[in-house]
């Protein structure tokens, strides 16, 4: 089973206004590289690409922002790269694609190369209302992943904060996948250590069911100031999904062309927690979760975007960031879709 934490790959986000500032995102995701154990020529992609996208935000959106977060697979190590902006966004993004289109008087490559200079790529453009796009970059190629789940997320901290207060957790094997999104108390330091003990702990138990998770993340938060958690459990053989949360985490399906808000009892995980309740839903081919912390605002509808739900659930998920972050709180945007 495969375990991915927040804590072995923090996202770390830069914000572009002015071109000025091209250079430090360049500048970032050259020691990532570095960290990665990139050669100079997988380096010199990544920088390109970052640069491109970067340059596209200040010539078309005037601001927005680059994501950058170390991944791994197998014996590979990747960087993942989102770029967001608020703009004028695209009528065709096909057109775009194409070497020189521009509608900034540039040559009109930047897209195009960075298509073909990232290992994975993905893009959601809405006209007035932005551009997102997803790339990936891998040292060495990593081996086949096991082509059930889909994943993305955007885990931020709060923009005086150094150190997230949210943490996430993803256990998955070809036909299970056990999902954790803990929020601690407050945010900083102390609201790290309490979150992330609960994905410490579901990352060593992964074959918990929610319940039972959220009750022994309960007796290990107690030296904490404790979180708001929830658990999916997805499994495919039984087409069933389970799900537990305490505390204001939101968890939204999707499947069969509708979806459905899942239920978390108040309390707080390590300290005042009185009832868990694990819920069990049907899982079909094809659905999809989208788990976040209150640092999102709630009102988001996927409706109100043509196609999103279709994209990378990295897109999905920093257009969610992007559109609905409350700003004054660290937070965490999960998704995962069976493929």
């Amino acid at each position: 089973m495969e375990t991915i934490l927040s804590t072995a790959g923090r996202q770390k986000v830069y914000a572009i206004e002015e071109a000025a500032e091209i250079a430090g995102v360049r500048r970032g995701s050259a020691e990532l590289a570095r960290l990665q154990s990139f050669d100079e020529t997988a380096a010199g992609k990544v920088a390109i690409a970052v640069t491109e996208a970067a340059t596209n935000i200040v010539k078309h959106a005037t601001r927005g922002q680059i994501i950058l977060r170390p991944v791994e697979q197998g014996n590979a190590s990747g960087i993942e790269v989102i770029a967001l902006d608020a703009g004028r966004g695209m009528t065709n993004v096909a057109l775009h694609m194409k070497d020189g289109v521009s509608t900034a008087g540039s040559y009109g490559v930047g897209l195009g190369a960075m298509v073909r200079l990232a290992d994975e790529f993905d893009i959601y453009s809405q006209e007035d209302k932005g551009t997102v796009i997803y790339m990936k970059f891998w040292n060495v190629p990593p081996p086949p992943a096991s082509g059930t789940w889909q994943t993305g997320v955007v885990c931020l901290p709060l923009p005086s904060e150094e150190v997230c207060g949210d943490a996430w957790a993803i256990c998955s094997d070809a036909t299970l996948a056990t999902v954790m999104v803990a929020d601690g108390l407050g945010h900083g330091p102390d609201a790290a250590r309490a979150s992330e003990a609960a994905i410490r702990l579901i990352g060593s138990h992964p074959e918990l069911h929610p319940e039972a998770a959220i009750w022994e993340s309960h007796a290990s938060l107690r030296a904490t100031r404790g979180a708001a958690v929830a658990v999916a459990r997805l499994d495919t053989l039984s087409e069933e999904m389970h799900f537990s949360g305490v505390g204001n985490i939101a968890a939204v399906s999707f499947q069969g062309g509708g979806k459905r808000q899942l239920m978390s009892h108040n309390g707080i995980v390590g300290s005042n927690m009185r009832k868990v309740q694990e819920f069990v839903l049907p899982w079909t081919s094809g659905a999809m979760l989208i788990m976040h912390s209150d640092g999102l605002g709630t009102r988001w509808n996927l409706d109100h975007y043509p196609g999103l739900e279709a994209a990378h659930p990295s897109l999905i998920a920093a257009v969610l960031y992007r559109d609905f972050c409350r700003q004054r709180d660290d937070v965490t945007v999960l998704v995962i879709r069976e493929q």
